[in-house]
C-alpha cells in the first residue's frame, strides 16, 4: 500500500504580517481566517523581526473547532516560510540588522505551534517557501493549468516569483533576488508619503489618480525590467522628487504626482513581467496572481486589458494572509477551486437573535431583509450589512459591509466621515452581474473587487458616489447563484431607484479590522450614524433603537 497523502492540513502564516490560519480537510477548504478578526489588532501585528514569534493561535484554534478536530488529528501543519533557504540580510542588500531573529523564530515555529496547539506533534510541521505558498494560493485555486506571478515585498531571499502550474505541479521559471522588490518600492513610497507601510499602500494607489506622472522618466531609469523575467530597483532619492510628508500631514500636488509616477511605473513593469511569464510558460492562457502587490487593482486591470492572457485571476487574500491557505494547498499538492471568500466565522439565526436580546436592541424579522435594506438605501440611508460567514482577505464582499446610495454625490464624503477616512479615498460599487455590461467596461466577472473598471459615460452622473476622479470604479459583480441575499437586495434597490448598483465598503472604522462578531456589529451600529443594522434576517433601525 502507498502512503496516504495528508488529508487534514492546517496552514499557518505568521512570519511577516497579517497572521492567518486555513484548514483543508479531505480536499475541501473548510475554514480560513485572519488573526486580526479575533485579536482586533489591525493586520495582526507589525512586520518587524521582534514580532515573528507571534502565531495566529486564535484563528488556528477556531479553524480546528469549525471542523471538529483537535491538533492531534492533523496530518500536517504547513508554515509559509522556510528558514533553511534564508541568507543574511546584509548579503541580500537589506538594512535589517535584526532579521536573524525572524529566522530564528521561524526555525522554532514547530515547538511554538505545539505549545499553542496542545497535542500537536512538532514533527507534523512542514516549512513551505513563502513565495511558493503565495503561488499555490493562486495557482492551485483554479482548476486549469496556469502561469503564476507572485509580487510582494519579500520572501526568504526574493521579491518575486514567476512560475507555471501543470497538473498541480509548480515549475519555477524565475525569481528576482532581493533587494530588488516592487513591493518594497511601494512600501518605501508609502512611508515617504506619511502613511503606514505594509498597511496603507492602497491609499497611495488612490492618491495616484489625483496626480500626473511627471517623474516617470526618472523612475524608468531607476526601476526597469531586465528582459529575462526579472527587474532592477535602484536606490531612489525620494526627497529629490518630493518632500516627505509627516504622518497626518497635508498632501500636496507633488505628493500626488509622485504617487502617480510610481503607480504608472509599477504597472509598466508588472505588465512586462506578465508578458515574459506568458512566453516562458509556453503560452498558458490563464494567469494567476498573488502577493501583496497583486492587491493593486489598477495594475491588475492593466495586465488584464493589455497582457496576452485570456484570463487573469487574483487570489482574494493575495497578501500574506493568503499564504496560510497557499501553504496548505502546497502540501495538499492538488488544486481546490476557489468558490467563495466566505470562509470565516458565521452565526446561526438563533445565535444572532440571542445576541440582539442580550444587547436589549429592538429588532424585527421582516419578510425580506433584502427588501428592508433596499428601502432604507433608497431613502439615502446607510446600512450596516452583516450576513453569513466573514470574508477571507481584505475586501468586504457583501458579508461584512457598509452600504449606501450611489446616486448621491455626497455619499463618498458621508461614508468617509462615518469611517473616519481621508476624503480622497474612493468607495466601491457592487452591481447585479446581469447589469454589469450596461454600466462598466473591464474584467468580468469581478466577484472579488480586484480590478478597476471604466464607468460608461452615460452612467457617471447617475452613480457619482462610486466614480473615482479618473472615471473608474473597483467593481464587485454579484451573482444570484453564489450571493442570493445580496443579489435580492440589489434587485429590490433597482425596483425602487432604477439603479442596479449599491455602494459597498467594509464594515469597520479607520484603523480597525473589519467587524467579525455580532457584538462588534452592534457596537459599530451604536457608535456611527448608521440607519439600519441588517444582521442575518433581523433588522434594527436607528430611529427605533435610539430615538434618533
Amino acid at each position: 500500500m502507498g502512503i496516504r497523502p495528508p488529508m487534514r492540513i492546517l496552514g499557518i502564516n505568521a512570519i511577516f504580517h497579517d497572521p492567518a490560519a486555513a484548514l483543508i480537510v479531505d480536499g475541501r477548504v473548510v475554514a480560513a481566517a485572519e488573526e486580526e478578526r479575533f485579536s482586533r489588532r489591525k493586520h495582526g501585528k507589525r512586520p518587524v523581526p521582534f514580532a515573528a514569534w507571534e502565531l495566529p493561535e486564535l484563528s488556528a484554534a477556531w479553524c480546528l473547532q469549525e471542523a471538529g478536530l483537535t491538533p492531534g488529528d492533523l496530518d500536517a501543519v504547513a508554515y509559509s516560510f522556510d528558514p533553511a533557504i534564508t541568507r543574511d540580510a546584509a548579503d541580500l542588500g537589506l538594512d535589517d540588522p535584526w532579521d536573524h531573529l525572524r529566522v530564528d523564530y521561524a526555525r522554532r515555529a514547530p515547538q511554538f505551534l505545539a505549545t499553542v496547539l496542545p497535542g500537536l506533534d512538532p514533527e507534523q510541521v512542514r516549512f513551505v517557501p513563502h513565495h511558493v505558498a503565495h503561488a499555490a494560493s493562486a495557482g492551485l485555486s483554479v482548476p486549469d493549468d496556469n502561469a503564476v506571478l507572485v509580487l510582494d515585498g519579500r520572501g526568504e531571499v526574493a521579491g518575486h516569483l514567476a512560475g507555471a502550474y501543470r497538473d498541480g505541479e509548480l515549475s519555477v521559471l524565475r525569481t528576482q533576488e532581493l533587494p530588488h522588490s516592487l513591493g518594497l518600492l511601494y512600501e518605501d513610497l508609502t512611508r515617504h508619503l506619511g502613511f503606514l507601510h505594509s498597511s496603507d499602500e492602497y491609499k497611495v494607489m488612490a492618491l495616484a489618480s489625483y496626480g500626473t506622472p511627471r517623474f516617470l522618466d526618472q523612475l524608468r531609469e531607476l526601476v526597469r525590467p531586465t528582459g529575462d523575467g526579472g527587474f532592477v530597483v535602484e536606490h531612489i532619492d525620494w526627497n529629490a522628487l518630493a518632500k516627505p510628508c509627516a504622518p497626518g500631514g497635508e498632501l500636496t500636488d507633488a505628493h500626488a504626482d509622485l504617487a502617480s509616477s510610481v503607480q504608472t511605473r509599477l504597472e509598466e513593469v508588472i505588465l512586462d513581467l506578465a508578458r515574459w511569464a506568458y512566453d516562458a510558460s509556453g503560452g498558458l492562457r490563464t494567469l494567476t496572481m498573488a502577493g501583496g502587490t497583486a492587491l493593486n487593482c489598477v495594475a491588475n486591470a492593466r495586465v488584464a486589458a493589455e497582457g496576452p492572457f485570456d484570463r487573469v485571476w487574483v487570489q482574494p487574500a493575495a497578501g500574506d494572509a493568503g499564504t496560510a491557505l497557499g501553504a496548505a494547498l502546497a502540501v495538499h499538492g492538488r488544486s481546490i477551486p476557489f468558490t467563495t471568500a466566505a470562509l470565516g466565522r458565521g452565526w446561526s439565526d438563533e445565535e444572532l437573535e440571542a445576541e440582539l436580546k442580550r444587547a436589549a436592541l429592538p429588532y424585527t424579522r421582516p419578510a425580506s431583509i433584502a427588501a428592508e435594506a433596499a428601502a432604507v438605501l433608497a431613502r439615502n440611508g446607510i446600512v450596516a450589512w452583516y450576513q453569513g460567514r466573514s470574508e477571507y482577505g481584505p475586501r468586504a464582499l457583501g458579508h461584512r459591509s457598509l452600504l449606501a446610495h450611489p446616486g448621491d454625490a455626497h455619499t463618498q464624503r458621508r461614508m468617509n466621515d462615518v469611517k473616519g477616512r481621508e476624503q480622497f479615498r474612493p468607495i466601491a460599487p457592487m452591481v447585479r452581474a446581469e447589469r454589469f455590461h450596461d454600466i462598466f467596461d473591464g474584467v468580468y466577472p469581478s466577484e472579488h473587487m480586484l480590478f478597476v473598471h471604466r464607468v460608461k459615460p452615460d452612467w457617471r452622473d447617475r452613480i457619482p458616489a462610486v466614480v473615482h476622479v479618473d472615471g473608474t470604479a473597483r467593481v464587485q459583480t454579484v451573482h444570484h447563484e453564489t450571493e442570493p441575499v445580496v443579489a435580492e437586495m440589489l434587485a429590490e434597490f433597482e425596483k425602487l431607484t432604477g439603479l442596479p448598483v449599491v455602494v459597498n465598503t467594509s464594515l469597520n472604522t479607520a484603523g480597525r479590522p473589519m467587524v467579525d462578531t455580532p457584538r462588534e456589529a452592534m457596537e459599530l451600529f451604536g457608535s456611527a450614524p448608521v440607519d439600519l443594522l441588517a444582521i442575518g434576517p433581523f433588522a434594527v433601525h436607528r430611529a427605533r433603537a435610539f430615538g434618533a
